[in-house]
């Protein structure tokens, strides 16, 4: 076996990081959030998987392999042990400037309601709105094709803008199928997770793929036709082996685990 290097290993995780930052760029998510939230995620692993006879790891140990001060790895640690850990973030120009023209009592009308604006102009514009801002280092026209582009604001019939959200969000997904996105990949994540890092003793989890890197392109709308038909037959009789083995809700003496195999269609 030939040991993985760092640099694979960064390699490796640049190529699932793209679909991934995708996701996060479409929802509106900045690469200094993601940054916080990899640093907790770090120092959450670090702490909970790689302790000595079961206990947590120190915070010292957790500062050398998670490349922290001591201090950070404590104040990550204490964010973690509430029930739902803040994160710092960072607030995008696009962001600050729908917050500012719903708080900002220059860009409010009489009734504290958020006024239409003019593109141009010293006060009261939306450009003056955009410096007010911060947003010296991006043009003006360009928050304004952003936020046209991701419906927050748009053209009043008089020519003024118009902004219809408080958020910022590039386009809007559905949070139904983001919450499982996120279930998906962490279930295949630990898949290879636990067959890159098992004991010698422990059984591998099956992980298999069937792959032809020269498919007509023509052919993609029958295979998926073709993987509907076999990959739900599949998956229903999994589900019925799966229920043929749940226990009952009244039987709180049994081990009981999550189980179970998913099917996805490959394609690029």
């Amino acid at each position: 076996m030939t040991t993985a290097t760092t640099s694979q290993a960064l390699a490796a995780a640049r190529q699932w990081l793209k679909p991934a930052i995708h996701v996060l760029l479409r929802c509106g998510v900045t690469w200094r959030e993601f940054a916080e939230l990899a640093k907790s995620v770090y120092v959450e692993v670090a702490t909970d998987r790689f302790g000595k006879r079961g206990r947590p790891t120190n915070v010292s140990r957790t500062a050398v392999l998670a490349g922290l001060p001591r201090r950070e790895v404590r104040r990550q640690r204490e964010r973690l042990a509430d029930s739902e850990p803040g994160l710092s973030g960072y607030v995008t120009k696009a962001s600050l400037l729908l917050t500012a023209w719903h708080l900002d009592p220059e860009f409010l009308d009489k009734k504290g309601k958020p006024t239409l604006l003019p593109l141009e102009g010293e006060h009261r514009s939306f450009v003056a709105l955009a410096r007010r801002c911060g947003g010296g280092d991006v043009r003006p026209t360009t928050l304004l094709k952003e936020l046209l582009s991701a419906g927050a604001i748009q053209h009043h019939s008089d020519g003024r803008l118009q902004v219809l959200k408080r958020h910022y969000i590039p386009h809007a997904m559905d949070a139904e199928l983001v919450r499982l996105w996120g279930t998906v990949l962490a279930d295949v994540a630990m898949t290879y997770d636990h067959n890159l890092t098992r004991g010698t003793r422990e059984a591998p989890r099956f992980e298999r793929a069937a792959l032809n890197d020269r498919v007509s392109a023509h052919t993609v709308a029958e295979f998926r036709r073709f993987l509907d038909q076999e990959g739900q037959a599949f998956l229903e009789r999994v589900d019925a082996w799966l229920a043929a083995h749940q226990i009952t809700p009244e039987d709180t003496s049994a081990n009981v685990v999550r189980l179970g195999a998913g099917v996805y269609h490959i394609q690029g």
